[in-house]
């Protein structure tokens, strides 16, 4: 039933990036602000179903790579488009059972779709300084 779950979160996830890439081509800021939240929100459930796995996988998921990884700066289209491909590839490794793995490309994701959201926001700050 959680594999079900994350599959579903993930696909949302993606489909809620797809629509914030129509956005973001369309300039429609407010729709794009809210599509990423969607993702965001999306890939946070995902991340707290892999947390309920962990329970009964003690050895699985373990956080030791987070420290060794290092988000690159990327503007907002950059973003989207590494977690797009990190979502397709963390679906596909559920897909495969292969859990820490997709833990790993979802949690990245998910750090990628605050970086957008933190730029949006800040674009949007400057905007109404000016």
């Amino acid at each position: 039933m959680k594999k079900e779950k994350l599959v579903e979160a993930i696909a949302s996830a993606i489909n809620s990036l797809e629509k914030a890439v129509k956005a973001l081509v369309d300039k429609d800021e407010e729709k794009l602000s809210g599509q990423l939240w969607q993702a965001s929100s999306d890939s946070e459930y995902a991340l707290f179903l892999f947390s309920l796995i962990q329970q009964k996988e003690p050895a699985s998921l373990g956080s030791s790579w987070k420290s060794k990884v290092r988000l690159k700066k990327v503007d907002v289209e950059a973003a989207l488009a590494l977690t797009h491909d990190l979502l397709r590839d963390a679906q596909e490794n559920i897909q495969k059972n292969g859990f820490q793995e997709a833990y790993e490309k979802t949690w990245m994701a998910r750090g990628y779709l605050l970086k957008a959201q933190q730029k949006l926001e800040k674009a949007k700050k400057e905007k109404e300084r000016q």
